[in-house]
């Protein structure tokens, strides 16, 4: 591995996740989107993959990167030299059909429940691929496409941007023939695009700092009525379900959110609040909710909205019993949690917690292990990558349908992650992850039925 060609050091809000990583704190996030192949495409499904993942590995340089040096304080990304696709992507026949198109789908979901609890080894890409297919009869075929990778080299919203990349690529293989297709790729000799701070200048203000300085280091009161789960501890095993929403009430939702001034993910965040209020003590008076935030749009070149890398900041919003208790769904705390989310865009990268990275020394030791049997932050993450804009699908080529976005319990982190997303189906899909002991399981159940209901309740 000292072999492999030097790119650049690991990136201030990447280090979060190579020093996570090592320590077993945190290990990967999913994208999987299910395609439909035309009756056109009769090759083998694995040769329309193998093309794709080739063409994509020439876009997308971070795609042969890892990071070397996990476990040091100065960890950097180097190059495979090349990637033998049978090592890295797996193909795995469904037992049964694919789910309705309103329905969960509890194999990719079983899938993912062994793919959120397993690391990256070098020298293997930090990525890698699962293909779920079926056989059938029908003229055209369907295979759910899962793209898991480490949290150092893409975001989220990388992981959309990889599947449009996907789909662009396997709309220009109708004339594949099976002499085109390769199983190992040589690495693209491409430039990593640069980390955030080193195209931004992420300002942090003196009042900020200051504020900030006074919490970590003299006072930080703990307010005994917020609820965030059990302290932080080890081991991490990461449970999930997911919920589905039919095209028809994703899309009464969506007009219900426009009709009173607010969005999807800050109704949504309300709605969570209001199904764990429902199903905590009385004694749990607060929620806190950490809300995840692509910084692309502020990003100059060559970081755009197609760029693969790890471009994302945090807020938090705060949520109290009796702000929610009214029976109806009160539209004014989600009106309210708009609000911020558009103080923090309006912010344009200044002043955020990532910024502060920069007066970190020691990732390991201060940020994680140094948590170890200390009270959580926040209650729940939210991160929503979006719909996935793939236009009307055309007669003849291929198309997706369902997305679905999750991610791996934190040890660090919140009690549960929510990932959000929305697929050519029309469907809005959330996936709920927990780390084991963090939160009993009846209880993340209990939770996600409440949203459900809740949900399906604004749009009757």
């Amino acid at each position: 591995m000292d072999q492999f060609p030097k790119l650049r050091p690991v990136g201030r809000i990447e280090l979060c996740s190579t020093a996570r990583h090592h320590l077993r704190f945190y290990y990967n996030v999913a994208v999987a989107a299910t395609y439909t192949l035309p009756r056109t495409f009769t090759l083998p499904i694995k040769d329309y993959v193998y093309k794709a993942c080739e063409i994509l590995i020439a876009q997308h340089p971070i795609l042969s990167a890892v990071p070397i040096g996990e476990e040091t304080k100065a960890p950097y990304f180097a190059r495979l030299p090349n990637i033998d696709l049978s090592q890295s992507v797996f193909f795995q026949k469904r037992e049964n059909n694919f789910p309705d198109v309103d329905c969960r789908d509890e194999e990719l979901e079983t899938l993912l429940s062994i793919q959120h609890n397993v690391a990256f080894e070098l020298p293997l890409p930090f990525w890698r691929i699962g293909v779920l297919t079926n056989d059938t009869d029908d003229a055209e075929r369907q295979l759910t496409v899962i793209f898991v990778f480490h949290h150092a080299i893409s975001d989220g919203t990388s992981g959309k941007v990889f599947h449009r990349s996907f789909l662009e690529a396997l709309q220009s293989l109708s004339s594949l023939t099976a002499d085109d297709v390769k199983r190992v790729i040589s690495s693209p000799d491409l430039p990593l695009l640069p980390p955030g701070e080193a195209v931004h200048p992420k300002p942090v203000s003196f009042s900020y700092l200051a504020v900030q300085l006074f919490k970590a280091k003299i006072y930080d009161p703990r307010d005994p009525d917020l609820w965030t789960g059990s302290e932080v501890k080890l081991p991490l095993e990461t449970k999930l379900k997911h919920i589905v929403f039919p095209k028809e009430i994703s899309s009464i939702f969506r007009d219900r959110c426009r009709e009173n001034k607010t969005t999807i993910t800050a109704a949504l965040q309300t709605v969570i609040a209001r199904s764990l209020f429902t199903n905590l003590p009385e004694s749990s008076a607060k929620v806190r909710c950490s809300g995840a935030m692509s910084n692309r749009r502020w990003l100059p070149d060559p970081i755009t909205e197609d760029s693969m890398g790890v471009f994302v900041q945090e807020y938090t919003e705060d949520y109290s019993r009796k702000d929610l208790s009214e029976t109806s769904f009160p539209w004014s705390v989600a009106v309210r949690s708009r609000a911020t989310i558009a103080r923090e865009l309006s912010k344009e990268g200044r002043d955020t917690s990532a910024n502060l990275l920069r007066y970190v020394n020691d990732y390991q030791n201060e940020l994680y292990l140094s948590k170890i049997g200390q009270p959580r932050s926040s209650t729940y993450e939210v991160s929503n990558v979006g719909a996935f804009a793939s236009g009307t699908p055309e007669e003849g080529i291929p198309r997706v349908g369902r997305v679905v976005f999750s991610q791996s319990a934190s040890v660090t982190g919140s009690a549960l992650e929510i990932s959000v997303a929305s697929g050519g189906d029309g469907c809005l899909v959330m996936m709920f992850t927990w780390q084991k002991g963090v939160v009993e399981d009846p209880f993340a159940l209990n939770v996600i039925e409440s949203v459900r209901k809740e949900v399906h309740n604004i749009c009757s």
